[in-house]
């Protein structure tokens, strides 16, 4: 199956402008403090945002969804005031995480790449840096995620990975055991939500690579 085109849409980088591709994209915000980016599914979507404002798009791109609008209302808006977090890993096992700021996709801290490693991992490895990072910075903001499964694995305090151990990931198999021993050794009072994404579009820490 082809892979559908997206249009990548930037308010404020080093050019602004409409990009048909993430590699385009990724060269005017990368390095770029305070970038204002977002992908859309068709190209008259992204011309109409990139007329507006990014304000207006962040988490409220509903009309590319196709759930109703009773659901919509039904699950609202996202919390702007609050951390969003988002792992990848690409067909070699190269994984990285990031966690941002939602409202302005500020982005808080990063982590990768790293060998041998899976979405699943990533993501769990982000939730928790997340909520250290509020921890250590004394902040209740909620955090969200788009993985159910990463959520799961932080309520548990346990993951249930088929990545085994290797001297590729040796370091990162090194920071799940420090992240899960952070879990069973602190308290937290962040709430961790789900991102709804087909209401709210891509969760704001997305890499942009689907």
């Amino acid at each position: 199956m082809a892979k559908k085109k997206k249009y990548y849409v930037v308010w404020e980088g080093k050019n602004k402008g409409i990009y048909t591709s993430w590699d385009s994209c990724k060269k005017q915000i990368t390095d770029y403090k305070g970038a204002k980016y977002k992908s859309f599914k068709t190209k008259e979507t992204a011309e109409k945002a990139f007329k507006g404002n990014y304000e207006d798009y962040i988490g409220k791109d509903v009309f590319e969804t196709e759930l109703s609008k009773d659901e919509l209302q039904k699950i609202g808006k996202p919390i702007l005031n609050s951390i969003a977090v988002d792992g990848a890993c690409d067909n070699k096992g190269n994984a990285e995480y990031q966690g941002v700021y939602t409202d302005t996709k500020t982005l808080l801290f990063h982590q990768g790449p790293f060998k041998g490693g899976s979405n699943n991992i990533m993501e769990f490895l982000a939730l928790v840096h997340g909520l250290a990072y509020c921890k250590q910075h004394k902040l209740d903001l909620p955090i969200y995620s788009d993985s159910k499964i990463a959520i799961n694995w932080v309520k548990k305090k346990y993951i249930n990975t088929s990545i085994r151990p290797n001297k590729d990931n040796k370091y990162l198999f090194e920071l799940i055991n420090r992240a899960l021993k952070w879990l069973k050794t602190n308290t937290y009072k962040n709430k961790i939500l789900k991102w709804e994404t087909k209401a709210w579009g891509e969760i704001p820490a997305d890499f942009g690579r689907k």
